[in-house]
């Protein structure tokens, strides 16, 4: 199918599921629809099994956007338990339409996880809550991390898939390879059919002589991209830089989140070093699969300062992974630099990436379709060096080879269905689509917010950082109320207000350098404590939340109304 015919089905509204090989464009499709959709004031939610998978549509994890901490799967229970969150309420209640990239990685528990919760907070069974869901990925490619070995691993198994109704998009034209012998391999490879011709190519490029100095180096396991990266660090020269995390928590917590993240016990770091992010930080700016080179320390903090491959100047603070129970509470966190060497990474980080020029290592493959995911990200056979292959290296999962053919038979219905429709007819589905979703169909309107865009002041963004959180990243460097609305440049009543938001998101956080002088704590608590004990039905709210008014009232107007919401947040 062409890209085209594939928007239009896109642009209809329906349920949608774009696949095809690595470099037929499908992100870069799914870009152009998000555009198409913001430019009538329509703003998607787009997720991905992984950070550095989000991070090419400038989306979020499918665990935190869902909520699901380190979960593989839920029950109607803990969809009761997310229900009761005013901060999820307010985030479910705005999504109206759902990208999911990378479908390859996300199993089917997972799959099913995300059509529960939003069934439970749309209020409806309809599937995934009845907002419109686009999926896009190639099973040919990496499939879901899994410890065990399982009947069911894949997305499209889920009862969950089928419920959708999806039409296909197979896309067939190839964007990224411009190099008809790398297409053939690669055409070999998802047939299941090793030519002769393709393996005596690829014999050809074994420890090839490249043009570029420093082609990226793919490796199938972190033991030897951890190897490389030191090695590569220990030829800049000079002592390096140690960054040792700090933690709160037991033990075995704390392990808990080394071993489900990216963060590093210990990070070595010098100039002219190559990284790559781990942490989500819209912020500061930078993303889980941002990559940069470290220009130097700063001299107040000795904090690593990066240059993104974009040119952005970045200087480093300490984030937060954290690892909460089914009630919320958070029992262990690790603070560290947000950061990882990157001369080297696997191929399970590649996945989505292009590349001019890369060494690539598959002598120990483990998994179908990591011989095909890293081939594919170059552009050219030139540009491969490859150093070395084992018999798993070049296969992909049977299964998917079994329903490949009937994936572009629904593909192909689907085209031939769109292609029937006149355009004006096709016009009147983009519109209602549109309207439906509560965007502007006018085209005045429409050319104004493209215009906007392009001035870099739309009417809204899908991705801002919600306001609450802004004031989150401050609280390191603000040691009073006051200091914290000044630079936030808010007033201390709406940081008040944020302050009960982060607290309600993270109980755990410490925020006691905000607690107001004894005097004055002591006075509003112990009025809080009559008011409670006399129980005047009109001091309370409805939710049975005592009222500020006949505290400010009975402390005789001597103690301002931010303070006590301040005493009251630490009364709580």
């Amino acid at each position: 199918m062409k890209q085209k015919t594939a928007l239009e089905i896109l642009k209809s509204g329906k349920n949608v599921f774009i696949t095809g090989s690595a470099g037929t464009g499908k992100t870069y499709l799914l870009n152009l629809y998000a555009q198409y959709l913001r430019e009538r004031r329509v703003y998607p939610t787009i997720v991905a099994p992984t950070g550095i998978a989000a991070s090419h549509l400038g989306g979020q994890t499918i665990h935190s956007f869902f909520a699901l901490g380190i979960r593989d799967s839920i029950d109607e229970g803990y969809v009761d338990f997310l229900l009761d969150k005013k901060y999820l309420k307010s985030r479910f209640s705005k999504l109206k339409l759902l990208i999911i990239d990378e479908v390859s990685m996300i199993s089917p528990e997972i799959f099913s996880s995300m059509d529960l919760i939003l069934r439970g907070f749309k209020g409806t069974d309809a599937p995934f809550g009845g907002v419109q869901v686009v999926i896009s990925g190639d099973f040919f490619q990496l499939p879901p991390v899994s410890k065990v070995a399982k009947e069911k691993r894949f997305a499209w198994q889920s009862p969950a898939w089928r419920a959708l109704d999806l039409h296909t998009c197979y896309l067939q034209e190839k964007f990224r390879q411009d190099d008809e012998r790398l297409i053939r391999v690669l055409d070999d490879i998802r047939s299941g059919k090793i030519s002769a011709s393709s393996e005596a190519l690829l014999a050809s490029r074994h420890e090839k002589e490249l043009s570029t100095a420093t082609p990226t180096k793919l490796y199938t396991h972190n033991m030897d991209v951890d190897r490389i990266n030191m090695s590569e660090l220990h030829k800049l020269g000079g002592a390096p830089k140690l960054f040792v995390y700090e933690s709160r928590g037991s033990a075995r917590n704390i392990e808990k989140i080394f071993k489900s993240s990216l963060v590093l016990e210990e990070l070595a770091l010098k100039i002219g070093a190559v990284v790559i992010f781990i942490k989500n930080n819209t912020e500061e700016g930078y993303m889980n699969g941002t990559t940069g080179t470290v220009l130097g320390f700063s001299p107040i903090d000795n904090m690593p300062i990066v240059r993104t491959t974009k040119g952005k100047k970045i200087k480093l603070e300490p984030e937060e992974w954290s690892l909460e129970n089914d009630s919320g509470k958070i029992l262990a966190t690790v603070s560290q630099v947000p950061l990882r060497l990157a001369w080297a990474i696997t191929i399970h980080k590649s996945q989505g990436m292009t590349l001019d020029a890369a060494e690539i290592d598959l002598s120990k493959t483990f998994e179908a379709g990591q011989g095909y995911v890293a081939l594919s990200r170059i552009k050219n056979i030139e540009g491969l060096r490859l150093m070395g292959l084992n018999a798993m290296a070049l296969s992909v999962d049977p299964l998917i080879l079994h329903v490949d053919d009937r994936i572009k038979k629904a593909s192909k219905k689907a085209g031939d269905t769109v292609k029937a429709l006149s355009e004006e007819h096709l016009e009147n589905m983009f519109k209602s689509h549109i309207a439906q979703l509560g965007g502007i169909i006018n085209k005045e309107k429409i050319d104004e917010e493209i215009q906007n865009i392009k001035e870099g002041k739309p009417s809204h963004s899908a991705h801002v950082t919600p306001t609450h959180l802004k004031t989150k990243h401050l609280i390191a460097k603000s040691d009073t109320l006051i200091k914290l609305a000044q630079n936030r440049g808010l007033a201390k009543g709406t940081i008040i207000k944020h302050l009960v938001q982060i607290k309600e998101e993270n109980p755990e956080i410490d925020l006691s350098k905000y607690k107001p002088k004894d005097k004055i704590f002591e006075r509003v608590g112990n009025m809080v404590l009559k008011l409670k004990a006399k129980s005047i039905k009109e001091d309370f709210s409805e939710d049975g939340n005592l009222r500020l008014k006949p505290i400010f009232e009975a402390l005789g107007e001597e103690v301002s109304y931010d303070d006590i919401r301040v005493c009251m947040f630490f009364l709580a």
